[in-house]
Parts: structure tokens; C-alpha cells; sequence
């Protein structure tokens, strides 16, 4: 039964990555067209044809590999400085500039020279080429603002789950009392579960971040408001200093370090809270910037996902994860013993990072991605502009072609990298359970 379930969550990954991958190609394809340039392909996936139906001027299909899609477009690259659009060469590199270039051209027909992709504006080429990036940044907000405003998230409120018996270190291993030991400061006060803390030294609290700022900051006397049955409480306590965890600033704790601070006693209960529409904004811009810092940490994580993969290593919590892992992650969600609408929180967000990294992983400005196309369109407006400001003869379009030998650079890397997390995904995956 857990195998079935198994296999139907990571399903449910594949149908959304589907999805995901359609729409990123969507926006390339529906702005392509809306600028006259012609598409002959637009496909999800890659390998073998499994079905495909010609409209107008493109083929729709989908390919037997869902690991990603592309459209083509004609005239990807200007003619070489000679007008030709292919030539042979001895030079390995310059064999790789002729072979893109002649890519390019492959389905050109009479009326085509129209409707080249470099015969755009380049405004209009870095719309073209952004538009399929961004296209998974709105699925991805769409599922975080959507989600966090109707369904919530997981939060750790102000409502007392269970009280400490003793002041035990947070750096200990040891759960249990002995003899001798200090009674918790709110076990002393008579602080009991179920009750929710509503004001600290007369100061009204609304969360815990405000709460737990407030405690880490006092070491003494204070007094905590409670509800109880309806009715407030106050209850004198004497906070002592402990070693905590440190926190990130973001509402969250530094993994291994901890800070010496104010300590009542207690855990706090967590419920799913809808957020607002201002706390969704502040939580997507957390999200955000944590996910451009991994995307920057990812060089650095290399060698511990090599050793994760071949030699027994403990897999890092946040360590790089591709569509294997991401798969086998909603695989778990759904053996896992919780509600069908906490199942599907679970999917969506998995789904939601998903798009975000693709966006973000897309923006890089290097070949072959759409951020290196970005960039040479870019560059090729402030030659432009540079020549026009100077009175100098135009330029023109700029060669990405020239850049090839880097991309396949780029692109081997890329493979090596891909293929590397799928063996740390198969041999020794991150679990959540």
C-alpha cells in the first residue's frame, strides 16, 4: 500500500512538472508569435515523439522523457560575416559556431527572412526569452500566495503546548530531570497547557516571534498574561539564562549553534495559520532570497553531494535536489499519516520551489540558458546605443553564435551536475520522514 501511494505522489510531481514545463515554453512560444517570429516546434520533453499535432505554422507535442521542452524558433543567430548561414571548418570551435548557425536555418522557407529571431529588436528578443522564465515565477507565487492565504502555513503560536519540569540546556542530548536540578522557571509560576500567552510584563504579544524575542531578552522577574477557561491570568515568573538555539533573523534557528539568552520553560503549540496578504509578501521575499543564496551556495556543495553519492556521507538537509529527489519527496508526503489537505500544502509547495528555481536557474546569464540569450541581446543594444551616441556606423546584431563553445562548456557541466544529483537522489536521498 505505501508503495502505491509512493508511486501516485511522485506521479503527481511528474503531471505538475509537465505542467510547469508547458507553461515555461508558453510564454516563449505566445510571445515569439506575437512579435512574427515563426516557431516550427513546440514540444514538452525530450527523446522520442509519443504524440504531436501540426497547427498553422508549429508541431505540438510531447516527448517520451519529461525532463524539460523547448520550442524552436527560425534564425536563432545572424549569418556569418561572410552572409552564409553554414561553412565548414577544420577548427573544432569554429565547427561548433557553424553547426548552431546552421541549426538555426534548418526549416528556413521562402518568407522566412521576415520572421528571424534576430531580426528582432533586441527589447523584443529579451521579452521573448523572458517571458518563458517568468512564466514559472508567476505559477510559483501564484501556488505560494494562493496556498499561505487560503490553506496557511505551519506556525508556532503563543499557545503553551507543554510545560519543562527543570532548566536543561538546549545543547544537552539529556530529556530527563535529576537531583538538584533548577525547577523551570514557568513550571514555578504555574504556566499549563493549553494556556496561551497573550501579554509579557504588560506589553500585548500577537506571535511568537514577538513573544520569544521578548523571553531571550529577559533574565529576572516578569510577568506573563495568560487565557485560561476564558479568563486572564497573571502569573509571576523569575526567567533564567540557558543556552538556545541562535536564531537566522527569518524566524527560524542556525543548525548546530546556540546563544546564551532568557528562558521560561515551555513549547510552544504549532497550528496552520493563513497568512495575510502583507505577511505573504514578506514570507515569498524570505523564500526568495534564501533560494538566490543556495543557488549561489551551489558550487560549494559539490563535494559533500559527491560524497553523499559514492561514499556513504550523510545527505545535508539542504543539500542540491533534482526531479528524482524532488519526486521521491512527494512519494513520502503521501505515505506519510496527516490530512489529505496537509498532503496536498505539501505537493504544491514542493511544486512551487520547483518553478522558483527554474526561474531563477534560467535567469543565469550564461548559454544555453535564456539568461545568456537575455545578456547577448542586452549587450547588442548598448553597442548599438554606444554607436549611435558616437555617430558610428551600426554594429549590428550581435554573434551569440560566437559563444557556442562556451555554451557546450556550460552544458557539459550542467549534465555532469544533473547527473551527479540523480545519483545522490537514487543511492542516498534526502527523506522527510
Amino acid at each position: 500500500m505505501n508503495l502505491l501511494l509512493m508511486l501516485g505522489g511522485a506521479l503527481v510531481f511528474v503531471i505538475g512538472l509537465l505542467i510547469s514545463i508547458a507553461w515555461h515554453e508558453l510564454g516563449h512560444l505566445s510571445t515569439a508569435k506575437l512579435f512574427g517570429i515563426r516557431v516550427p516546434q513546440y514540444m514538452v520533453g525530450f527523446g522520442k515523439t509519443i504524440w504531436s499535432r501540426k497547427k498553422g505554422d508549429t508541431e505540438y507535442g510531447i516527448k517520451a522523457i519529461p525532463m524539460g521542452g523547448y520550442i524552436r524558433m527560425i534564425g536563432m543567430f545572424p549569418p556569418g560575416a561572410d552572409g552564409k548561414v553554414s561553412a565548414r571548418s577544420t577548427s573544432p570551435f569554429r565547427s561548433m559556431i557553424e553547426d548552431a548557425r546552421s541549426a538555426a536555418y534548418e526549416e528556413l522557407q521562402p518568407g522566412d527572412e521576415t520572421r528571424l529571431f534576430y531580426t528582432r529588436k533586441p527589447w523584443k528578443r529579451v521579452i521573448v526569452m523572458f517571458a518563458g522564465p517568468f512564466m514559472n515565477l508567476v505559477l510559483a507565487m501564484a501556488i505560494f500566495f494562493g496556498l499561505w492565504m487560503t490553506y496557511g502555513v505551519n506556525q508556532t503560536t503563543t499557545t503553551v503546548d507543554s510545560v519543562s519540569d527543570c532548566v536543561l540546556s538546549q545543547k544537552e542530548n539529556r530529556k530527563t530531570c535529576k537531583d538538584g536540578d533548577q525547577v523551570a522557571p514557568a513550571k514555578a509560576a504555574g504556566l499549563q497547557a493549553g494556556d496561551k500567552i497573550v501579554a509579557f510584563d504588560g506589553k500585548p504579544v500577537k506571535d511568537w516571534d514577538a513573544l520569544s524575542g521578548k523571553i531571550r531578552d529577559t533574565i529576572g522577574p516578569a510577568v506573563i498574561t495568560v487565557q485560561r477557561d476564558g479568563k486572564q491570568l497573571k502569573l509571576d515568573t523569575k526567567l533564567v539564562q540557558n543556552i538556545v538555539p541562535k536564531t537566522d533573523g527569518h524566524g527560524g534557528y542556525v543548525a548546530g549553534e546556540y546563544v546564551p539568552a532568557g528562558w521560561l520553560g515551555f513549547s510552544a503549540k504549532k497550528e496552520i495559520i493563513p497568512l495575510t496578504f502583507g505577511q505573504s509578501v514578506d514570507r515569498v521575499g524570505e523564500v526568495v532570497q534564501g533560494s538566490v543564496q543556495a543557488l549561489a551556495k551551489l558550487p560549494g556543495k559539490i563535494p559533500a553531494l559527491w560524497n553523499s553519492a559514492f561514499n556513504g556521507a550523510e545527505r545535508a538537509p539542504d543539500s542540491p535536489m533534482g526531479i528524482v529527489g524532488a519526486a521521491r519527496i512527494n512519494g513520502e508526503i503521501a505515505t506519510m499519516d496527516i490530512p489529505a489537505g496537509e498532503k496536498m500544502a505539501g505537493w504544491l509547495s514542493v511544486l512551487g520551489m520547483f518553478n522558483l528555481s527554474l526561474f531563477l536557474f534560467n535567469m543565469l546569464p550564461l548559454l544555453p540558458l535564456d539568461g545568456g540569450h537575455i545578456a547577448g541581446a542586452l549587450w547588442e543594444s548598448v553597442r548599438r546605443g554606444v554607436a549611435r551616441v558616437f555617430r558610428r556606423a551600426d554594429p549590428g546584431p550581435f554573434d551569440v553564435a560566437k559563444l557556442m563553445p562556451a555554451a557546450y562548456v556550460v552544458a557539459a557541466v550542467f549534465v555532469c551536475f544533473t547527473l551527479l544529483v540523480l545519483v545522490a537522489d537514487v543511492v542516498n536521498p534526502i527523506k522527510i520522514t
